[in-house]
């Protein structure tokens, strides 16, 4: 087997206890003699899988009681539409953008009522995240919207907004289970779980009860929330398989100490490209430093050409998917949790004798 190093921003790496596990059971899972991906959602089997997820996710983030959890389909792009449909109901909603996820998720809120852009940190080519005060926010915003960590830019929150009374909803789609979050700052948690947790196909809502109840008559019945948590997320059937391997991969998680452990491993993996990137001046690392993220590192040589160079002789030595995003260029490497800390060993001995080869 030739397991390469996967820098990918999405769909991304799993850890490999998971993989093996999910291998082990792919063509018959339990005593059931069927695999998941042939298992009715109504099974009794199913059910206590999709439990057992539930309760393994509301454990490691410590999600409080009046939290309801939502497994989901459609991507957290499909929630864009979702947060204003659910929430909107004096037709106002305040965003933050801090990058393309954010600036989509304003867009489309401007479909269905007056979603205002309260901070933006676009002039900056959305190299820092913007910041805020209370009085930043329109005291009748049903909400206020953040993305908590930008994929593309590799920019994420150093500090919760103070929105007051407001609830707070963020995308965590590219943070989400990395470091523990107080869960109870935010009305609403949504993340893709392709980036940190699942195959693509899954999306986890976590909401709190008292927003649910109030959703636009227009909504379509697979957007409703309420819908959806009073039918325990099997209005239909939801993405069956994804939800297994989350399962297996926040069993994962507990086996190595929780989110409290897995806050260290990611620092100690950021923190070795980081400060690499801060010792020498052959590349870039174009994000201020306080905004810095921990799951998304980005960084550039200056020199376009030399980019390219580098992500192919990069891919060549088992190094995976470390060009940037097609709208900011240079090179981006994600450190999702899954990536061993040897991968980001091998990226930074590559980037040493790439620099040393390639003088500029």
């Amino acid at each position: 087997m030739n397991r390469v190093y996967n820098f990918s921003a999405g769909p991304s790496m799993l850890p490999m206890p998971v993989l093996e596990k999910a291998a082990a059971e792919l063509v018959c899972y339990g005593e059931s003699g069927m695999s998941v991906m042939e298992m009715s959602h109504r099974s009794a089997d199913y059910d206590a899988i999709i439990k057992k997820a539930e309760a393994d996710l509301r454990e490691i983030m410590e999600i409080p009681d009046n939290y309801k959890v939502l497994f989901l389909q459609g991507g957290a792009s499909t929630q864009f539409a979702s947060v204003p449909l659910n929430l909107m109901k004096t037709g106002k909603a305040d965003y933050i953008l801090s990058g393309q996820f954010s600036t989509k998720a304003y867009k489309e809120a401007q479909k269905y009522g007056d979603a205002l852009a309260v901070a933006s940190s676009k002039e900056d080519n959305f190299s820092k995240i913007p910041q805020t005060t209370r009085e930043s926010f329109r005291p009748d915003a049903d909400y206020v919207h953040i993305c908590f960590n930008n994929t593309i830019y590799g920019t994420k929150f150093n500090y919760i907004p103070d929105t007051g009374d407001i609830p707070l909803v963020a995308d965590m789609s590219s943070c989400i289970i990395s470091e523990p979050v107080d869960v109870s700052k935010f009305g609403v948690i949504y993340a893709g779980a392709q980036k940190n947790m699942a195959p693509a196909g899954l999306t986890v809502v976590i909401v709190r009860e008292d927003l649910l109840g109030w959703t636009n008559p227009a909504t379509p019945s697979m957007l409703d929330w309420k819908l959806m948590a009073d039918n325990d997320s099997m209005y239909n059937t939801p993405p069956c398989y994804a939800i297994y391997v989350a399962g297996l991969v926040y069993e994962w998680i507990k086996s190595i100490g929780g989110l409290s452990e897995m806050k260290k491993l990611n620092e100690k993996k950021a923190n070795l490209l980081y400060d690499y990137l801060d010792s020498q001046d052959y590349y870039i690392a174009p994000v201020s430093k306080e905004s810095r993220s921990m799951m998304n590192v980005t960084f550039v040589t200056g020199n376009e050409d030399l980019d390219k160079k580098f992500a192919k002789e990069a891919a060549a030595a088992g190094l995976k998917n470390l060009k940037g995003h097609r709208s900011v260029g240079g090179m981006r490497a994600s450190i999702y949790n899954a990536m061993p800390y040897e991968g980001v060993e091998a990226l930074v001995a590559f980037m040493k004798d790439f620099a040393e080869k390639n003088p500029k």
